[in-house]
């Protein structure tokens, strides 16, 4: 089954940039998914098990690392979705 995964990633700090292009770099390196970055949120898309993998592997050192918000919103109907 393929979904889309729209995910806001807010770090609570002031230079909050770093963190964030640190996040978006490691979702990148897996080729497996499909990874559009936009201004206030990113879609992933691929696999059930190649997205919740990628997920449940790099969320947690962000939350450990900084204080975080994660927003996801999943769809298994949303193919063709855009931000």
């Amino acid at each position: 089954m393929e979904i889309t995964v729209e995910i806001g990633y807010y770090p609570l700090m002031k230079e909050y940039e770093k963190a964030v292009e640190s996040f978006l770099e490691k979702l990148a390196e897996n080729k497996n998914i499909t990874l559009e970055s936009g201004t206030m949120s990113s879609l992933l898309t691929g696999s059930y098990e190649n997205v919740m993998e990628l997920l449940n592997r790099q969320l947690k050192p962000f939350l450990e690392e900084y204080p975080s918000v994660f927003i996801l919103k999943i769809s298994s109907a949303c193919k063709t979705c855009k931000t």
